[in-house]
């Protein structure tokens, strides 16, 4: 049975939903099948140092792919968004993110839902991966440090995964990412963690910049290490639902960093978005 219907929870109208709703309740780490990842047509393809790289995933929280795609497909998919774009089908929305792409391009939505990656997501988290929603990037995003569990949310938790893509050369000047191998181990911080509950009526009232020094602290106390990837053009990035990761200072604004990520949710989760505490549907 899935969960939310152990909750005598309907997935399609509950009107809101968050953490505490679940508090008291049983909440088991979805956790990666690591012998069937071994047998996984991804992992038989890929060169030592990916292999590596994957077998390293519960130790690390992320995997690198390297060359997942070809030049030519990055060529195919920066043409693809560049006619998105002139043709008024997609446009920017928070300052720099091209949102659910995939619905206008079934390039987009083909690469997203690739058989081999979703069949190798879903071994991840020991479940069924679906593509929720995609994101494009021209510039870096310059994100601070987060953990994706704070806006896409799930119970169990760590029933989601952050897929990006290098849709260029990313070095020091252009805003690469950042990530802190290890972070995903810690706890979830959520909004009971930065005083900022809401009720049945109301959600919480803090300035989202509380939770970004919130995460700080976090790191701070924990002694985090960060590294930065450096990618190559058609380089894959999984990372873990509660990965601490951002995006670094775009230092060279007349350089693109050109970049797509990829959501998915274990279709057995009930998936929601802790801050506002709705529910995710798709």
């Amino acid at each position: 049975m899935l969960p939310y219907k152990k909750l005598g929870l309907n997935k399609c109208y509950f009107s809101s939903v968050s953490s505490k709703d679940f508090k008291g309740l049983n909440t088991p780490e979805l956790t990666a099948d690591m012998p069937k990842i071994e047998g996984s047509e991804i992992f038989k393809e890929s060169d030592e140092e990916t292999k590596q790289s994957i077998l390293n995933y519960d130790q690390n929280g992320y995997i690198i792919l390297k060359n997942y795609l070809s030049n030519h497909e990055v060529d195919a998919v920066n043409e693809e968004i560049d006619q998105l774009l002139n043709s008024g089908k997609v446009k920017f929305r928070y300052r720099n993110k091209i949102m659910f792409a995939i619905k206008q391009s079934a390039l987009l939505n083909g690469i997203g839902n690739q058989a081999k990656l979703k069949t190798f997501l879903s071994l991840l988290f020991d479940g069924e991966a679906k593509l929720f929603q995609s994101i494009n990037f021209l510039m870096g995003s310059e994100q601070k440090t987060h953990s994706d569990s704070i806006h896409m949310t799930t119970f169990p938790y760590g029933g989601l995964l952050g897929v990006w893509i290098a849709l260029e050369d990313i070095g020091p000047d252009n805003g690469p990412l950042h990530y802190y191998p290890g972070s995903h181990k810690l706890p979830y911080y959520l909004n009971s963690d930065y005083d900022n509950e809401g009720n049945a009526f109301l959600i919480g009232d803090k300035d989202y910049t509380q939770y970004e020094l919130m995460m700080e602290q976090k790191i701070q106390e924990q002694g985090l290490q960060k590294e930065i990837f450096y990618a190559k053009k058609g380089d894959l990035l999984i990372w873990h639902a509660n990965l601490f990761h951002g995006g670094e200072a775009h230092l060279d604004k007349t350089k693109t960093r050109k970049s797509m990520v990829f959501h998915y949710f274990n279709e057995n989760c009930v998936c929601y978005h802790e801050i506002t505490q709705r529910p995710s549907l798709f």
